[in-house]
C-alpha cells in the first residue's frame, strides 16, 4: 500500500527552496515511480495555448516513451483536461478514444493540475496491470496533485501564453 502521506510531505520538503514547476514536476513523478508498485509510466502533460487548438505537451516523466502532443477532449489524459474531471480507468481498451502511447498499459489514472482556477496539465499514471488502480490510490494521487497545486509556482504554465 502506498503512503500518499509521505509522498506529499516529500514534496514540501523538496520544493523548499525551488518552487518552481519543473523540478517539482520531476521529482514528483520520480517519487510516484519509486513508491507505487507494477508502473509502467508516471508523468505529467502540460496545457499548450500555443497552437490553433489547446492541447497537452509531454511534460516531466519517469517511464517509457510517450505520446509528445495529445489534443485536449482525446484519450484519458485529454478527456481529463477537456472536462477538468479525475479519470479512473480500469482498463484502458474500454475507454472511448484511448491513445496507446505504450501497448503494455492495461489501466490508468489521470488528475487534472489548476493554477488559477484552470486546467494547466495532468498527473498521467499508467499500470501495464488491469484494474491497477483502487479508490485509495485515485484519492491519494487526487491528494499529491493538491500537494503540488500548493507547493509550485505553476505561474509559467499553461505553456504558449
Amino acid at each position: 500500500m502506498t503512503d500518499f502521506k509521505l509522498l506529499c510531505a516529500q514534496i514540501r520538503s523538496l520544493t523548499e527552496g525551488e518552487p518552481h514547476w519543473l523540478p517539482v514536476m520531476s521529482n514528483a513523478s520520480a517519487l510516484i515511480m519509486d513508491a507505487m508498485a507494477d508502473l509502467n509510466w508516471a508523468g505529467f502533460y502540460l496545457a499548450d495555448c500555443s497552437g490553433e487548438e489547446k492541447s497537452l505537451m509531454l511534460g516531466p516523466f519517469q517511464g517509457k516513451v510517450a505520446c509528445v502532443r495529445i489534443a485536449y477532449g482525446k484519450g484519458v489524459c485529454g478527456t481529463a483536461a477537456a472536462k477538468d474531471e479525475s479519470q479512473l480507468v480500469p482498463n484502458v481498451h474500454e475507454f472511448a478514444g484511448h491513445i496507446a502511447c505504450d501497448s503494455t498499459s492495461n489501466s490508468e489514472v489521470v488528475i487534472p493540475l489548476h493554477a488559477k482556477g484552470e486546467v494547466v496539465g495532468v498527473l498521467d499514471i499508467d499500470s501495464p496491470l488491469l484494474n491497477r488502480f483502487s479508490a485509495e490510490d485515485f484519492a491519494g494521487l487526487e491528494s499529491l496533485v493538491a500537494t503540488i497545486e500548493d507547493v509550485a509556482d505553476l505561474s509559467g504554465l499553461p505553456l504558449g501564453r
